[in-house]
């Protein structure tokens, strides 16, 4: 028989996630926990469904959790996966099942900062502000820290009409080919997510992945105008693949095959109105690489950990010739329940297919 000192330790996690409420650690709630299903993606908020029992104690019996005391609307609510924060908001409803067979149940729904943002609707303009700027001051409105890492132009004039906060910076963000979300109380805007490689293997840490490479939406050239009054001429410019290429690497992109394939493709950007010939640029550069990125999907299942968020760097392997190497996550939820314990749905895209 083998001795003690050769036998190999497996890696362990926690089985259930840490919970905290105004700060402090709640383990009664953790050990109560009999579902949870945490929700993220590029371009919404943070959500957090838990549900916990809610029958039975060994102090008190009966309905457990009716007096307000811990869960109560406007608490804050921090999960955190293996020590690391998962999901930080405030809790915006409270929810009870009565079942037939089973024990009564009550759960809580949370949202995370941007919640403020969504709920908060406008009609207003802003004169020769860049979106830096408009990020800043929003999150002045909202009681919020601004962290802001982009270089964009200012626009002459921008309108926010019977829209929502989130909505128009979303929409702004879109435009530059930018993303915005929240970290506790700080509002960031960001070419990009800072995040992690996570590498994930099939069959192992990546248990079931589907994958799928569609010329569906694929263009080989995106098309961006509109009128510089100050120039008198019109403002115009045609953004194809060397606008991606810095991410394509070596990878075959949508573009390219889909000229092979078939034909050009060539479309124009109908909803944004370039005012000059540098925002015409910005708007078709960015739409076009929105469309590249979305040539390559996929979803999957993975083993929860901390480092599966937005954004991050997905490095996948054991999918053969076309479909390993680097993702980009683009939503993720991460799942708890008495029966499959912790895992992780995410969805991912790229903007190329690997060669054969």
């Amino acid at each position: 028989m083998a001795s003690a000192s050769n036998v190999a330790t497996l890696p362990s996690r926690p089985a259930r996630p840490t919970l905290e409420i105004d700060g402090e650690r709640q383990s009664t709630l953790e050990s109560a926990l009999l579902s949870m299903e945490l929700n993220d993606a590029v371009d919404s908020i943070a959500r957090a469904e838990l549900s916990f029992g809610n029958w039975g104690g060994a102090d008190s019996p009966g309905f457990q959790h009716f007096d307000r005391k811990l869960l109560e609307f406007g608490k804050a609510l921090v999960v955190k996966i293996a020590d690391e924060i998962a999901f930080e908001g405030r809790i915006g409803a409270i929810v009870a099942d009565f079942p037939e067979t089973s024990p009564p149940t009550i759960g809580v729904l949370a949202e995370d900062r941007l919640q403020d943002l969504r709920m908060t609707r406008r009609s207003r303009s802003f004169a020769d502000k860049s979106l830096g700027d408009i990020v800043r001051q929003i999150a002045g409105e909202h009681g919020l820290t601004a962290d802001v890492s982009l270089s964009g132009p200012t626009t002459k004039l921008v309108a926010q009409v019977n829209q929502s906060d989130l909505a128009l910076l979303h929409d702004l963000a879109r435009r530059e080919d930018a993303q915005i979300w929240v970290e506790g109380k700080k509002l960031r805007a960001a070419a990009t997510r800072p995040t992690d490689k996570v590498e994930l293997r099939w069959p192992g840490a990546l248990r079931e992945f589907h994958v799928e490479a569609d010329l569906a939406h694929q263009r080989t050239a995106l098309v961006a105008a509109g009128w510089d009054v100050a120039a008198k001429e019109t403002a115009s410019h045609r953004a194809a693949d060397s606008a991606i290429s810095s991410e394509v690497g070596s990878l075959d992109a949508g573009a390219k095959i889909l000229a092979g394939a078939f034909a050009a493709r060539v479309d124009t950007v109908a909803h944004g109105v370039a005012r000059d010939a540098q925002e015409a640029k910005a708007i078709a550069e960015a739409g076009f690489r929105q469309l590249a990125r979305r040539f390559v999907r996929g979803h999957g299942i993975a083993e929860t950990r901390a480092g599966l968020r937005v954004g991050a760097t997905l490095a996948l392997s054991g999918l053969g010739k076309l479909f390993d190497g680097d993702y980009r996550m683009t939503a993720v939820t991460h799942l708890f329940d008495l029966t499959d314990g912790q895992r992780s749905e995410f969805a991912c895209e790229r903007p190329g297919l690997g060669q054969p």
